[in-house]
């Protein structure tokens, strides 16, 4: 259980990096003041900045399997599946910006990717295709950990399959404002200004 602890507050610390903020005030912008407030990349995508946008994916997803792959190879497949819980929570809940963080789905994709490489190809490309297909981010983000948990559960077992539901639920949670969008016919597609 110790182990367990330590690699929660490693994850934790990992997650709350907020990739999102530290890269856009390089541009001398704070993305709490840009579109959506979020620090996650549709919306550092919103400064017109495709490069610092695809280095917010890559990192925020990076963190995310970084966490599980450390508590994996040092202390077991417990203390990782700890590690990528407290990762996502660290992401969307960081500490530093008073608890007031990112929605989960680069972090969650890195996880999956991490924790049951398989799963988390099929969450990217669940993302893809429902990305596509709608033109919505959002629903893509939703569809992607959707498929994470299921893919998780077939492929991982029910431990990642559980880890990654609960995940899922709570991003699900954190897009209420988007699905109520969605609802409203007045939610942004993907390239609208």
């Amino acid at each position: 259980m110790g182990d367990s602890v330590l690699w929660g507050l490693v994850g934790y610390l990992l997650g709350s990096i907020p990739f999102g903020l530290l890269l856009t005030r390089m541009i001398g912008v704070d993305i709490r003041t840009v579109g959506s407030g979020n620090i996650g990349t549709t919306n550092v995508l919103r400064t017109g900045n495709k490069g610092l946008a695809a280095a917010t994916l890559v990192l925020d997803a990076g963190k995310g399997a970084v966490a599980v792959l450390l508590a994996r190879h040092f202390a077991g497949e417990s203390a990782a599946i700890w590690a990528a819980c407290a990762a996502f929570v660290g992401h969307c809940f960081p500490i530093w910006l008073k608890f007031r963080g990112g929605k989960g789905v680069a972090t969650l994709l890195g996880i999956a990717l991490a924790a049951v490489p398989l799963a988390g190809l099929a969450a990217v490309l669940g993302w893809l295709g429902a990305a596509l297909a709608t033109r919505y981010s959002s629903v893509g983000g939703m569809m992607s950990a959707l498929v994470a948990a299921g893919a998780g559960w077939a492929l991982g077992g029910a431990a990642w399959g559980l880890a990654l539901a609960a995940l899922a639920i709570v991003l699900i949670a954190r897009h209420r404002e988007n699905i109520a969008r969605l609802r409203a016919g007045t939610e942004g597609r993907i390239g609208q200004k």
